[in-house]
């Protein structure tokens, strides 16, 4: 089999009200170069270098090894170059890019034949909700949703030059554990402004309307339960509105917090990392900045 190239990139999900809903393609990437070998193997570089070279515990390797395994047919070894740019466990959507690769590398090497829509619904399915899987696989902002049968998408804002600003605090926090901190229930009141605020989120992607974006991300779903957990987010929340930012909200489960900026914020990009730090009450915290991302990038 040809090599294949893969380029898939972070993805911050729910955007404040959009729980499960809605996620965003980000500039930071997971790139695989694969080719078949006598051995799994993988010479990992970049960020979090040891786990992501961890063949034995490798999400990409059992992830490909399933699909194969489930469609009777055999996983041949890989060898993967891999570089990694995304934070692990810190709601950048590591796990959905790891999956989808998984994926893209079974219908490959497996011959599988799938089509687009195969591949997203696949890795949608094992990653358990399609937001973050499906705005990897297609960029910008993706709007996604199971109706039982099949996943259905709609993508926008990928041509968006907002900043996007990444406060990553020093602990992770696993998607199983911030899950576990949401009520059973909600109130419609809750429910309904949710519906109104996110109805304005995509809106506000579409039309370019960074304006919008202050009342848009706000959320009663799942920010307020996860306050304890990811403490980074009260800090932070306070700087929605004020010169320069035009949005915060909880990147995916948090615990990282997601600030969305006016674009040509360059040339006032260490004054709003000042105030995301001074907001945090923490001089060391690490911001990432980066911006809106297209989709995976599959070269044969």
């Amino acid at each position: 089999m040809t090599p294949l190239h893969l380029r898939l990139p972070a993805t911050s999900a729910n955007l404040g009200p959009g729980f499960d809903a809605l996620g965003l393609a980000m500039a930071l990437y997971l790139t695989i170069d694969a080719t078949e070998a006598k051995e799994f193997g993988i010479r990992a570089t970049g960020r979090n270098a040891d786990l992501c070279g961890d063949v034995a515990n490798s999400l990409v390797f059992t992830t490909y090894k399933s699909v194969l395994a489930a469609h009777g047919r055999t996983a041949v070894p890989l060898h993967l170059e891999l570089n990694n740019e995304i934070p692990l466990g810190m709601g950048c959507g590591s796990s959905a890019a790891a999956l989808l690769a998984g994926v893209l590398l079974a219908d490959h090497f497996g011959e599988l034949g799938w089509s687009s829509q195969q591949i997203l619904e696949e890795a949608c399915r094992r990653e358990g909700h399609p937001d973050n899987v499906a705005a990897c696989f297609l960029g910008g902002m993706t709007a996604s949703a199971d109706d039982g049968s099949r996943i259905i998408t709609a993508t926008c804002g990928q041509d968006l030059k907002w900043k996007l600003l990444l406060a990553l605090p020093s602990a992770s926090l696993a998607t199983e554990k911030a899950r576990a901190l949401l009520p059973a229930t909600y109130s419609r009141a809750d429910a309904v402004a949710n519906v109104q605020n996110t109805a304005l989120l995509v809106s506000a992607f579409a039309l370019n309307r960074g304006d919008l974006l202050r009342a848009a991300m706000q959320d009663r779903i799942h920010q307020p339960y996860r306050m304890e957990a990811c403490p980074l987010l009260p800090r932070l929340l306070p700087l929605n509105g004020t010169p320069g930012v035009l949005g915060v909200a909880l990147s995916g489960a948090g615990p990282s917090v997601l600030v969305i900026a006016e674009e040509g914020a360059e040339e006032r990009a260490d004054v709003l990392k000042a105030a995301i730090r001074k907001a945090a009450s923490d001089p060391e915290l690490e911001i990432i900045e980066t911006v809106i991302a297209a989709g995976t990038t599959v070269q044969r």
